[in-house]
């Protein structure tokens, strides 16, 4: 890999990093071809995206941004999982780490709060960002539902009243 090549490497991992919610990293080691593209296609259909780096490259290009202060975790074998949503890639990075004991999380970070695997855990734990957008959709529908119930309600009853009437007057 030439300068040019390097350079341009840090300039993309640069935007990765200042552009993105959330960061994890982990070791990878003997994780096999089969099982990194596996990860990577459950990562893409997440909506977060999988990275492999060099370490020196991943430190240069931390420099300077929020979650610069993942540097330290930047030794051996890694990889660096981000996504938009903070949920996302610590929801795929645990749930293939459960079924692969070669994927260990090293922690990461959101926004300039650094995260221990714990922290990732309990971020892995929270719904999407789109879930909850339907709870906040379903909470905002449900008063409106509740009204439209409370004003059809007389009517109904006024209906079922004459109903009755009239039952009792052709009887």
């Amino acid at each position: 890999m030439d300068r040019a090549e390097k350079s341009e490497l840090v300039t993309s991992l640069q935007q990765v990093f200042q552009n993105t919610q959330v960061v994890v990293v982990c070791h990878y080691a003997g994780l096999t071809v089969a099982q990194m593209s596996a990860l990577r296609r459950q990562m893409r259909q997440a909506g977060a995206s999988v990275k492999v780096a060099k370490n020196r490259i991943a430190k240069i290009a931390l420099e300077g941004t929020d979650v610069a202060s993942i540097s330290s975790l930047l030794k051996g074998p890694t990889l660096i999982a981000y996504s938009g949503d903070p949920v996302a890639a610590p929801k795929i990075a645990i749930e293939f780490a459960k079924t692969n004991e070669q994927l260990v999380i090293l922690g990461g970070a959101m926004g300039t709060t650094a995260l221990d695997p714990n922290g990732v855990k309990a971020l892995a734990s929270l719904p999407s960002l789109d879930e909850l957008r339907a709870k906040i959709v379903g909470l905002v529908q449900a008063p409106a539902t509740k009204i439209a119930q409370v004003v059809n309600a007389p009517a109904a009853k006024v209906a079922r009243v004459f109903g009755a009437y009239a039952a009792k007057d052709a009887a």
